[in-house]
């Protein structure tokens, strides 16, 4: 009996030790854990923010430094600039669009930057033309496309149509503007 007893109290004292343990000591390892593992989460996604404004950054400065000029006179606000225009027919080549006119219009000149309008007419299909507005967004130069007409050829019958034409081509005039920024002294 005496066995019993001091065996019920030791398990008692066992049981009562752990869990004032779990209560009062264990509770807090689990919360303490879980507060570090969400620093590290917000450490985590400000590192990788900074990382991305870092390498925009960076093809921010490259993109001003490709079209920064040192004067209105510069070659790269030229009208018809020939890299420009070579980079513009390459495109076109590549995708098989055929061009039917280029034409360079009277460049504008701002304090801070010049403007220099394009006119192209072109025959594609909406994908070509897709893909040609996509390989332009990605050159070095700062290009916009100010307007784009569609000439959907609904009018023209079969035996109007060109011979061996593609029938999803159509003619598109596109009004496009390259933008070279003035260095400020």
């Amino acid at each position: 009996m005496k066995r019993n007893i001091i065996l019920l109290l030791i398990l008692v004292l066992f049981g009562g030790s752990a869990w004032g343990y779990y209560t009062y000591k264990y509770d807090k390892y689990p919360q303490i854990i879980r507060e570090f593992d969400r620093d590290i989460e917000v450490s985590d996604e400000k590192l990788i923010s900074a990382q991305i404004i870092h390498q925009q950054l960076d093809l921010v400065a490259k993109l001003i430094e490709r079209n920064l000029a040192t004067s209105k006179n510069d070659s790269l606000a030229e009208d018809a600039n020939l890299p420009f225009l070579g980079y513009i027919t390459g495109i076109i080549n590549d995708l098989d669009i055929k061009l039917i006119k280029l034409e360079p219009g009277k460049k504008s000149a701002r304090l801070d930057y010049v403007r220099t309008p394009y006119t192209l007419t072109i025959r594609a299909s909406y994908r070509k033309l897709g893909k040609f507005i996509n390989r332009m967004e990605k050159s070095e130069r700062l290009i916009t496309v100010e307007q784009f007409e569609v000439d959907n050829a609904i009018r023209k019958s079969g035996a109007a149509m060109e011979k061996d034409a593609d029938p999803a081509a159509h003619d598109l005039v596109l009004r496009i503007s390259t933008l070279t920024l003035i260095k400020q002294r």
